[in-house]
Order: C-alpha cells, then sequence, then structure tokens
C-alpha cells in the first residue's frame, strides 16, 4: 500500500517581533534629535553677522575722518579684529544653543574652508602697503574674505555661498573702480551683506 507524500507549504516562519527595551527607544530618540540638529545647524551665527555689520557701520563713520589711507586701513584693521572676536563668540553660542559641537562637521568644515583665503589677506596686506598699492587693500580684503565665504560654506547652506559671491562681485569692482569708491564699497559689503544675510541666516537656521 502506498503512502501519499506529505505536501508541503511554502508558509515561511512566523517572525516574532519583540519591541525595543526603553532605554533602546531613548538612545534610538537621541540619535535620530542629533541628527536633525547637525542636518540644519550652520556653523555661520546670523545674529553675529548683523553685529559685524553693525561695528562695520561705526568703523565706516570713523575711517571717513581719516586724513590718510593708511589710518583708514588701520581703522578697518582694528574693525576686522573686532569682527572676528565677535563672530568666534557668536559661533559658541549657537552651538551650545542648538546642542552641537563647534568642533563636530560643519563648524570645522566651515573654518578649515575660511581659513586660507583670511590668511591669503593677512600676507598680502602689509605687501600691498610696502608697495604704495594701498588703494588696492580694501577690494583685494573683499575678494578673499568672499572667496573664503564660498569655500567654507561649501557644505553649509545655500545662502552662504552665495553672500560669498556678492563679497567677490564687491571685491573686483573695488579692484576695477577709482579708489574714491573704496570706502563705498567696503561699507557695501561689511555693513550692508553682513546685515542682511546674518539677518535672513537668523530668520531660517536657528540664530
Amino acid at each position: 500500500m502506498r503512502t501519499r507524500p506529505r505536501c508541503r507549504t511554502n508558509r515561511p516562519p512566523t517572525v516574532v517581533v519583540t519591541p525595543p527595551e526603553p532605554e533602546a527607544m531613548e538612545h534610538l530618540q537621541f540619535i535620530r534629535r542629533t541628527l536633525e540638529v547637525s542636518g540644519s545647524f550652520t556653523a555661520v551665527p546670523g545674529w553675529g553677522l548683523v553685529t559685524v555689520g553693525v561695528t562695520a557701520i561705526g568703523a565706516a563713520i570713523i575711517a571717513r575722518q581719516q586724513e590718510t589711507m593708511q589710518h583708514w586701513v588701520a581703522v578697518w584693521i582694528g574693525e576686522a579684529i573686532i569682527g572676528a572676536v565677535i563672530v568666534i563668540w557668536a559661533m559658541y553660542a549657537k552651538a551650545q544653543r542648538t546642542g552641537v559641537s563647534l568642533l563636530a562637521a560643519p563648524g570645522r568644515r566651515f573654518a578649515l574652508g575660511l581659513a586660507p583665503p583670511l590668511i591669503a589677506g593677512a600676507v598680502l596686506t602689509p605687501i600691498l602697503y610696502w608697495h604704495g598699492a594701498v588703494s588696492d587693500i580694501p577690494g583685494t580684503w573683499l575678494l578673499l574674505y568672499g572667496t573664503g565665504v564660498v569655500t567654507g560654506g561649501t557644505y553649509s547652506i545655500r545662502i552662504v555661498p552665495v553672500m560669498g559671491a556678492c563679497f567677490m562681485a564687491l571685491g573686483l569692482a573695488s579692484l576695477w573702480a577709482t579708489k574714491t569708491w573704496n570706502p563705498v564699497f567696503m561699507l557695501a559689503g561689511f555693513a550692508g551683506l553682513h546685515v542682511v544675510f546674518g539677518y535672513l541666516i537668523a530668520r531660517n537656521y536657528g540664530g
């Protein structure tokens, strides 16, 4: 007597999914929040840029009262130092407020991209001064600062490299124009662009 073979079903094995432990859920939520903050965080401090723009207005007023181009440049060098202190402090405050380390990827990338053009500007300034090309210093500053913002903002939000491109355009215009236009370009760049773009960044990207 033949026995019929048993029918084999292709039914997949039953998988029992156990819910994660409460501690694991907390870790997952923490990781998710961190990724969300890191993705939207930009190392550029909007309100810090606005403050730098306001101090640049004061520097432009003081520089206008100087009798020599050398003193005019000295005033703007002082403003650059003040602006650097303000931006560094504002970056630190923004990082603390958003819970992202200033040494995280956004901050490191921005600093590494910004630093080389600024160093080049610091090197070229005394060279242009001693060669009698003082009138070319403002255009050089605007151009190199804009270059640094573009390269530093490559991995940041889109508005940052756009701001850098505007600085570069003003720098090129300043180098082509007569030296009497230097105060206008400096005011438009380090005051005007900082205030406008700083406000946009602060409003849309967490301060």
